[in-house]
Order: C-alpha cells, then structure tokens, then sequence
C-alpha cells in the first residue's frame, strides 16, 4: 500500500499515518498490572503497556474504536485521547455514551472525512460477532473498519476489530479488495466459559486470509493481556502450513519499543 506507516504500540492501539491522515485504533494506553472486570464474570490483567505513553504520542486526526466497553480496547487513559481527536468513529452504542466527536456506524454503514491539504478519507464498518453465535447481547457490539482514499492502488486497509471468523467477516473479502489487514487475533477465553473463545484463533486467521490474499498481513491485539491463550509462535505455525504465500506475506511489529517501529508499505 502506497505511503503508510504502521505504528503498533501494544495490544489492538496503532497508529496509522496514510493520505496524511494520523490515525489511532482502539486506545490504551494505561499502565501495566491493574486487573480489569469485562463483566458477566469475566476478567483479565494488564500484563504490558505501550511502546509509546500517550502524551508523546501527537497530534491524533481520527480515532477508530471497534468498541468501548472493554478496557483492553479503550482503558482509561485511552479515554482521555478520545475529547484530543478531531474525530471517532464507532459503534452506534459507543457513539451514544461517549458524545463528543463520536460517530456512530453500523456494518457496511460508511463516511467520508474531509478536511483542507488531505487527501478525502472513507471508513468503512465491517460486521463483528465477538465471540460465539448469540453471544452479541453479552458481549456487545463491536466493529471493523475498512479505510479507503483517492490513489490506493491495490484496495483497502482493513482492520478486523475483535472477532471471530464466522459469515459476516468472510462478507469482507467477497465485497472489498484488501490490500493490508490488521489482524485482532489471540484467541481469547475465560476460565468462566469454557473452551469458548471471544476472538480469531490462528487457524481461523489462516482460513480468512486464504480467502482475501492481503499483500500484507500484521497481527495486532494477541499479546499483553492474561485472557490470550495464542501468541506468536501459535500464529506463525498455523501461517507455516498455510500457503507459502501467505506466511510471506506476514509482518510482526516489535513491541515495547522506545521509539516508533512501523511497517511501510510503498
């Protein structure tokens, strides 16, 4: 993808710099070892924090939030960017508690940022299940975004948001061209549920870039939590039996960095 830097400061936050847009995902930013309730039993502890603290992380145009009630999506120092960003983009419900400069999307919904000296900027949302089926009224709504602008030459910058791979997110490759995926993956289950797990697993990442061939893949949001139970290793053995192609095609991005480490697509 033609002049995009990928920042990945920790869990699902990155910071995208395309069409001369700064863009930020998901913000959190707190510090590690606090231990978070996402309800109905559940819970998890922060075991890392950012790469980047959020007071050197400058000035933010856009922030895309797949969700807003789960603190490893938007933590409390996460929440304090949100009022600093020209604009956010979220789920409906999101965008009613939240106020402020929240816009609210529902699947295959999308709008356009414009704004002088920049280059026309189109979100897309794509549908989400964050866990098994009938799990949405507990666990919430959630969405992706698709970012598209004028010049991009091999389709769009899609992040998946926190999912599992089921019909609504094989939708995405049947109806966009994407050429870079952020990938919310580790697999992520609770002692009170079981087996059942609330995110992308390995094999079910293998399986959706079989059916989009991104020519870039970056795996986000699989490490720094207790609730993960697939890593990097997990992830890179499902990728070495996939295709030659698309084990190829996969970029990791160091974390806890003192400085910026991104991946550039020219």
């Amino acid at each position: 993808m033609k002049d995009v830097r990928i920042t990945h400061i920790g869990g699902p936050t990155v910071l995208l710099e395309a069409a001369g847009w700064r863009i930020l995902t998901d913000p959190t930013f707190d510090a590690p070892g606090r231990r978070y309730s996402f309800g109905w039993g559940t819970g998890s502890p922060k075991i890392t924090g950012p790469s980047i603290p959020a007071e050197d992380i400058g000035p933010i145009d856009l922030v895309l939030l797949s969700h807003h009630h789960h603190a490893d999506n938007l933590d409390d120092t996460g929440r304090q960017l949100l009022d600093l960003a020209g604009a956010v983009i979220t789920t409906l419900p999101a965008a009613r508690q939240l106020q402020g400069r929240c816009r609210g999307l529902l699947p295959w919904q999308e709008t356009t940022l414009t704004t002088p000296g920049r280059q026309d900027l189109t979100i897309t949302a794509t549908p989400c299940r964050h866990g098994p089926r009938f799990s949405r009224p507990i666990a919430g709504a959630v969405i992706g975004f698709a970012l598209s602008w004028p010049g991009q030459e091999h389709g769009v910058l899609w992040m998946t948001g926190d999912t599992v791979l089921y019909h609504g997110v094989r939708e995405v490759p049947a109806r966009l061209c994407v050429d870079t995926v952020l990938l919310h993956l580790g697999r992520v289950q609770f002692p009170t549920t079981g087996r059942t797990h609330y995110s992308m697993t390995a094999q079910e990442a293998v399986e959706l870039c079989t059916l989009m061939r991104p020519r870039t893949i970056v795996p986000v949001h699989y490490e720094g939590w207790g609730h993960f139970h697939e890593g990097r290793a997990d992830v890179e053995h499902a990728f070495a039996a996939a295709p030659a192609d698309l084990s190829s095609r996969l970029h990791w991005l160091p974390l806890a960095s003192p400085a910026p480490t991104a991946v550039r697509r020219e």
